[in-house]
């Protein structure tokens, strides 16, 4: 199957349907508070989301043993073109072009914070793009799609249930048109374990964003991709929270003089409460690998 997406402006352009996902300011707001302070509660690396721990990882083990996950379920090691879809600061981008030896990698973000970070650490082959994945219209498809923690912004709160279920077609819709035959998608998420009302500083922390219910992005891909891995790693996320709550208590002070005090404790408030979320199964960490179906 040849590998160029030759009619961009034609039947391989996404729909002009309603916009669903979280707005760029939205993202911006939370994500734009600076490396400085994030890198005090996340790492040098700058990984915002689930780690995947075994034994007596520590915190950055247990990340890049994450990445490594990912990059091995979308089969993507060695492979010519990958695309990340909600790249963060790009250590999923760094992890591609230097371990797993990938020739061009194209990630995707709303955050200008974010996509400034990954330019000031480039790379050969690395390329950050500020746009949202409904926009992107490459001329040549991917082997392999990473998603890590971008998915819980592809709705926003209160959507009809039906138009919500559509939105997350959309995105395996266009997984479906930017993969080569056979090529597979890593999915990391959030998800409600069953339908819950969110707590206020959560929707105050991310005010565009819904998480989907567990059995929703398996029935987005229905008839475009064939699930092949399956995992709830909520127990993970529970401990990749506290230790980040751990690390923003040992510089509390620091995280103070960078963001003030009211933001640091709200923030504190948001990873304890989310904790609280994973530890009691009100929410699941989902890992998901599909197959586009041939």
């Amino acid at each position: 199957m040849n590998d160029e997406i030759t009619d961009v402006a034609g039947d391989s352009k996404a729909p002009d349907l309603e916009r669903t996902g979280a707005s760029p300011e939205a993202i911006i707001s939370h994500y734009d508070k600076g490396e400085d302070f994030f890198k005090l509660v996340l790492g040098p690396e700058l990984i915002y989301s689930c780690a995947l721990f075994e034994s007596d990882d520590d915190l950055a083990e247990a990340q890049r043993r994450k990445l490594d996950y990912h990059i091995e379920a979308a089969n993507a090691a060695n492979a010519k073109r990958v695309l990340d879809v909600g790249c963060g600061w790009g250590a999923m981008l760094r992890r591609l072009v230097d371990h797993a030896e990938v020739p061009h990698v194209v990630g995707l973000t709303l955050s200008p914070s974010q996509a400034n970070w990954i330019r000031r650490q480039p790379r050969p082959g690395l390329e950050v793009v500020e746009q949202d994945w409904r926009d992107h219209q490459p001329t040549q498809r991917y082997d392999a799609i990473i998603s890590v923690g971008a998915f819980e912004h592809f709705v926003q709160k209160g959507l009809d249930p039906v138009k919500k279920l559509d939105a997350y077609r959309e995105f395996f819709d266009f997984c479906d048109r930017m993969l080569v035959a056979e090529g597979k998608i890593s999915l990391q998420t959030i998800a409600f374990s069953e339908p819950h009302e969110g707590h206020p500083l959560l929707e105050k922390t991310f005010p565009d964003s819904d998480l989907p219910l567990i059995w929703e992005p398996i029935a987005a891909a229905e008839g475009k991709f064939v699930l092949t891995t399956l995992r709830n790693d909520r127990d993970h996320y529970y401990r990749t929270l506290r230790a980040w709550e751990q690390n923003l208590m040992a510089h509390y002070a620091e995280a103070i003089e960078l963001v003030g005090e009211s933001t640091v404790a709200d923030f504190r408030r948001y990873l304890r409460i989310s904790a609280t979320g994973f530890r009691m199964g009100i929410v699941s960490l989902l890992r998901m690998s599909f197959q586009k179906r041939m």
